[in-house]
């Protein structure tokens, strides 16, 4: 198993709240790490098996004293009902780390918590592998108040990583770890899975196969502004309706909307979020990208290529229990910046590029929008497969992709 970032997190956890909760999207290792990290003082049940589940709804208090605390209770978002027992037994017996918990779907999940667990639980995210993940550094992954202060002085990345495979397996941790397992397989399985059981249960929805289309023109926006009214025309659907899938593709963690920045540029602002996939290997397999050559050659590769920077940087936050602070801006005059980080009244200013050739010009954005913000400017750079970091024009820096991501 290779180390993940939020293991720091849920052990301090541990040690202060009577409930964690682990979200996520399937198969992102939720399960794996809280076996890891307490198989030896916790007992496991999963709620995904129907036997299982069953005798929980039918007599949750006969459940609950068999699988006693400490206890790992799997997908509790099949029986959201458990929670209101649990919570009256957390009020008898506050101990620390006795309830942990993983689901798969954010919005009713979320719900219950805060009905029945509110002020009792560490809520966490787990997502895929970042790229610190991915290639083992999970342990030693950087905070984001520490990534921002340290990434002029990162050491460069293992020239070895590809980007191609990074975009291409993304970031699940079975298809990222394991090259044995046939990708196009894999990816087929897990979209077939989510719509089967996730779409089914978070939403009343009955031609999966076009909400299948939907899934798949969604990935075809990722890294792009989102226009319901073109989507849900383009399906054919009302703006309602794609509205409310969008919402299902967010409650199961597939999507992540960037908002927009407004502070102090006023009128000029485009005010729509962007739409990200959470995982470039699910965006690249439903976009038909089976290969090296398919990817580079893609109009969509520019996309999914921010979709992987802008993805990475929400795992840093999320892998280290913070809510992320994240924007894009741009105005009606063409002017962009990719990425916006606000931490501490500081902003850190990100273009990104897929091109591997860095140059002023690509600062000019940067450096014509950093004077009309309010908020003191931290630090401000392009990042590109350009293949080292180095200044590219004054207050302004080039990060190569693998250092600034890897770190």
């Amino acid at each position: 198993m290779k180390p993940r970032a939020l293991s720091r997190v849920i052990r301090k956890a541990l040690r202060t709240f009577p409930a964690i909760v682990v979200t996520g999207p399937r198969q992102s290792g939720k399960t794996t790490l809280l076996k890891a990290l307490c198989a030896d003082t916790h007992a496991f049940v999963s709620l995904e098996d129907p036997d299982v589940r069953i005798r929980a709804k039918e007599d949750p208090l006969q459940f609950l004293a068999r699988y006693k605390p400490p206890v790992i209770i799997d997908e509790i978002q099949y029986v959201p009902e458990l929670l209101s027992y649990i919570k009256t037994r957390i009020d008898e017996n506050r101990k620390p780390g006795q309830w942990l918990f993983t689901g798969s779907q954010h919005f009713g999940l979320m719900q219950g918590i805060s009905q029945s667990l509110a002020g009792r639980a560490a809520v966490l995210s787990l997502l895929p592998f970042s790229l610190a993940e991915r290639t083992g550094r999970g342990d030693t992954a950087l905070t984001v108040g520490e990534w921002i202060k340290k990434l002029r002085t990162l050491s460069p990345a293992d020239s070895r990583i590809s980007l191609s495979e990074v975009l291409l397996r993304g970031g699940y941790p079975e298809i990222a770890s394991r090259r044995s397992v046939d990708r196009q397989l894999w990816c087929g399985s897990y979209v077939a899975t989510f719509l089967e059981r996730d779409v089914r249960n978070l939403a009343h929805i009955g031609d999966l196969s076009q909400f299948e289309r939907f899934l798949r023109l969604c990935a075809v926006r990722t890294g792009q502004i989102l226009n319901l009214s073109d989507l849900a025309r383009d399906i054919g659907v009302s703006v309602p309706t794609a509205k409310r899938w969008l919402s299902v593709l967010e409650a199961g963690y597939q999507v992540f909307l960037l908002y927009p920045y407004y502070q102090s540029l006023g009128k000029r602002l485009v005010k729509s979020p962007k739409i990200y996939f959470n995982d470039t290997a699910l965006a690249s397999y439903l976009l038909g990208l089976h290969d090296k050559d398919a990817l580079f050659n893609s109009p969509n590769f520019g996309n999914l290529f921010e979709t992987l920077v802008v993805t990475d940087v929400l795992k840093r936050f999320l892998h280290g229990g913070e809510m992320p602070s994240m924007y894009y801006l741009r105005t009606r005059d063409g002017l962009e910046i990719d990425l916006v980080l606000e931490l501490g009244q500081k902003l850190s200013l990100f273009e990104v590029k897929s091109t591997m050739t860095a140059w002023p010009k690509q600062a000019d954005s940067l450096g014509r929008l950093m004077s009309g913000l309010k908020s003191p400017v931290q630090t401000a750079g392009v990042i590109s497969r350009a293949a080292s970091s180095f200044s590219l024009k004054k207050d302004i820096y080039h990060f190569n992709w693998k250092d600034i991501l890897g770190a």
